[in-house]
């Protein structure tokens, strides 16, 4: 059994990664929600989807351009995602990989 001490000391929060970080991304991946809160301490919603016991959070513009994509390639199966910028001067570029 541990201790509270114990616990604390090797506690680590759980942070989301970016999409960007994966190689390749299957569209069949489940996508989950959840909420958070930022520097501000004010509560936001945000997707990600989860890789080998890691989340990896997916911006809402990855979707929109999914979905030009998937119009035009619906048999589509993985793709990956790139980003510039920062903050929220942020884009993301979806590549379709198959």
């Amino acid at each position: 059994m541990s201790t509270i001490k114990d616990l604390a000391e090797s506690y680590q929060p759980k942070n989301a990664k970016n999409i960007t970080e994966l190689k390749i991304i299957d569209v069949s991946s489940v996508v989950f929600e959840e909420k958070g809160k930022d520097l501000n301490n004010e509560e936001y919603t945000f997707k990600y989807i989860e890789k080998e016991n890691e989340r990896y959070r997916m911006p809402d513009s990855v979707f929109s351009a999914l979905k030009a994509i998937l119009a035009k390639k619906p048999n589509l199966k993985t793709f990956s995602v790139t980003k510039t910028g920062e903050g929220k001067s942020t884009k993301y570029t979806v590549i379709p990989l198959d």
